[in-house]
């Protein structure tokens, strides 16, 4: 028999009166603490430390704002940069009401005018050791930290020209990372799981869609040129574009390591892809940015309109943020496969 039974009823409330203004009291301290614990992350060789979520960030990378809006952050973001397309389906009404600092490359002094107590970029090439816009240590000056995609820092070596070299092969891994940082920065951890289990989702789906034909489709990815007749930017053997074919079982033609090199169509139709990939986007940096003029060279070139994926009309559109190391290369697998599915290249 318990003790309590012996304690009258008015007494009993007389101590349960206490205990619950007690309680009342403390767990809003408990919460607060629990939710003011700093949250460390390891970046790109840097260690950021965070005594609360930041109230307002300044992304540049589209992939980088895309991961934001996704965890449901619109309302931190307080500027955005480096736009390739359009915004995520879904997502344009809550777009239009962020900064636009620029379509491209924005000013050092545009980010740090937007106030951000953090910084996001998709490229180091924007902010790096060697940034157009700034480098992490400018930012940090400042006493604003940055957090570089994962995707562009680890396993590749941007230290030389162009859009770097990949030392080792890129993985969806290294997206998931960033969504997981990005969750734990912005204390969303639960929304983070559950994007991260929706895009794995997806990405084995599209896997299966076309799974246990051999291997028999090769392709080409080219994301664009400096001028039409020049050598293509196509896509090397360890970028996302690589990781969308060996996902897929398909060969990609190209044999180097750079992320974007230059290769001569000549060497191109000469490995004869299956399929070519053509990156769609809005950007207008270079003439071949305009899918109509990649596909009007395609078949009006002497060489690439003799090519059989030219002439069979093999081509696939591919939103050119799919072949960057985003979110949207989980798009590039699906789109790819449905495109390998509804073409019958797998039998």
């Amino acid at each position: 028999m318990s003790l309590n039974s012996f304690i009258p009823v008015a007494a009993a409330r007389r101590f349960a009166l206490p205990l619950l203004l007690t309680t009342a009291l403390i767990a809003p301290q408990l919460a607060s603490s629990a939710a003011a614990a700093p949250v460390t992350i390891e970046n790109c060789g840097r260690t950021l430390t965070f005594e609360h979520p930041p109230e307002r960030v300044v992304s540049v990378g589209q992939s980088s704002t895309e991961i934001l809006y996704l965890l449901g952050l619109a309302d931190k973001v307080a500027g955005t940069a480096v736009w390739l397309g359009p915004v995520l389906k879904g997502y344009e009404a809550i777009n239009a009401k962020v900064p636009r600092l620029a379509d491209n490359d924005p000013s050092f002094e545009s980010v740090v005018s937007r106030k951000p107590q953090l910084v996001t970029t998709q490229f180091e090439w924007q902010i790096g050791p060697k940034g157009v816009v700034g480098t992490p240590q400018q930012f940090a000056d400042l006493g604003i930290p940055v957090y570089t995609s994962p995707a562009d820092c680890q396993g590749k070596d941007n230290a030389g020209a162009g859009d770097g070299l990949r030392t080792a092969a890129f993985d969806m891994g290294l997206i998931y990372r960033e969504i997981d940082d990005m969750a734990r920065i912005f204390d969303v951890k639960d929304r983070g799981d559950k994007l991260i289990a929706e895009l794995k989702a997806r990405e084995e789906a599209a896997r299966k869609k076309i799974a246990g034909y051999g291997g028999k489709v090769s392709a080409v990815f080219w994301f664009s040129s400096s001028q039409m007749k020049a050598d293509p930017y196509v896509a090397g053997r360890r970028g996302a574009p690589a990781y969308i074919m060996a996902t897929l079982g398909i060969r990609n033609v190209i044999e180097t390591d750079e992320e974007w090199p230059t290769i001569g169509w000549e060497t191109i139709a000469r490995a004869n892809p299956t399929v070519i990939v053509a990156g769609k986007m809005d950007r207008r940096r270079y003439p071949a940015d305009d899918i109509t003029a990649k596909l009007a060279f395609l078949k009006s070139d002497p060489v690439t309109s003799l090519m059989p994926a030219v002439k069979a009309d093999r081509i696939v559109e591919l939103d050119a943020q799919a072949m960057n190391p985003t979110i949207r290369t989980i798009d590039g697998i699906e789109a790819l496969a449905e495109a390998v599915d509804k073409a019958r290249l797998s039998e």
